[in-house]
């Protein structure tokens, strides 16, 4: 008989050892859910599309986008000027391209800043209750009661037209949801067995917060925020086209709807382009939202 014993494989190891394989088939199943939802995959083709053109504008885009070519003021559409050009000659579709970058950095800028703030919100008023829970709470419902537009426009005064003012603004005015939803989350989870057992194993609250609460209620939230780009580029695009957004003369979909809006009637392509633009872009993004929202319901079948 050999001197050496074979050594058993522990219920333990087996168990750690299966967790990477049950995460990475939980992953496939929702990737497979979300490839059955054909618009869902459209509009991803679509973002992609548009994030190609944002990496790539100077590239792509035939013209410069501020090259003023003023006998062409408001000319139509035409082989070398594919959508026209606007009130003082530039290229509509070179200013398209170089605004899918304003429209996307401004999406998806102020949409991180207000998941950040709101989720870490959410989840303190939800874990710790009492006090806490009252006054941040509170803090959501002051926010959410202000009028949102009439709340961005005065913050926009305050600080002023610039990009990184827009997306700072956006964001700091849209995270009220985002932390009822983690709240109402957390309030569910923190009494969970996983939640008692760190507690049991001496993990002090932001390890538990962050690292096992937050964690499991980032599913809801990940869709409402692909839901909500499409809304936050709505709201820049309104600011743009009060004159409160991005400055001129960058190109902007909403400073290229307000330029066109005073030749709407003789030279409607100016105004026609940027409101196109924006329908496909937020469409696209709820069609993505509303795959990500069955893909990551436990409830759909494979």
């Amino acid at each position: 008989m050999s001197d050496h014993a074979i050594p058993q494989p522990s219920r333990v190891s087996l168990r750690e050892a299966s967790a990477p394989q049950q995460q990475t088939s939980e992953r496939k199943r929702i990737l497979r859910r979300f490839m059955r939802y054909k618009p869902g995959l459209a509009g991803l083709g679509i973002i992609i599309l548009l994030v190609t053109l944002a990496l790539f504008a100077p590239w792509i885009a035939p013209y410069s986008p501020e090259e003023i070519n003023t006998p062409l003021r408001g000319a139509n559409p035409s082989s070398d000027y594919w959508l026209g050009n606007d009130d003082i000659g530039r290229d509509i579709l070179s200013r398209l391209i170089y605004g899918s970058r304003i429209a996307l950095i401004v999406g998806v800028g102020a949409t991180a800043i207000a998941v950040t703030i709101g989720v870490t919100v959410g989840a303190l008023a939800g874990y710790f209750g009492g006090k806490v829970d009252f006054i941040l709470s509170r803090l959501v419902d002051t926010l959410m009661a202000f009028p949102l537009l009439a709340l961005l426009l005065t913050l926009s005064s305050v600080f002023g037209p610039s990009l990184r003012n827009v997306v700072v603004v956006i964001g700091l005015t849209v995270w009220a949801s985002y932390a009822r939803l983690v709240r109402a989350e957390v309030l569910s989870l923190r009494e969970r067995d996983f939640v008692l057992a760190a507690r049991a194993s001496g993990a002090g609250d932001r390890r538990i917060i962050f690292r096992h609460i937050v964690p499991n209620a980032l599913g809801p939230v990940i869709v409402i925020a692909s839901l909500a780009v499409g809304g936050v580029i709505i709201l820049e695009s309104a600011l743009s086209f009060l004159g409160l957004g991005v400055s001129r003369p960058t190109a902007s979909w909403g400073t290229m709807l307000s330029d066109g809006r005073e030749y709407i009637r003789n030279y409607p392509h100016i105004a026609i382009a940027p409101g196109v633009a924006i329908t496909i872009t937020v469409l696209s993004f709820n069609l993505v939202g509303d795959g990500l929202r069955d893909a990551l319901d436990p409830r759909q079948r494979d």
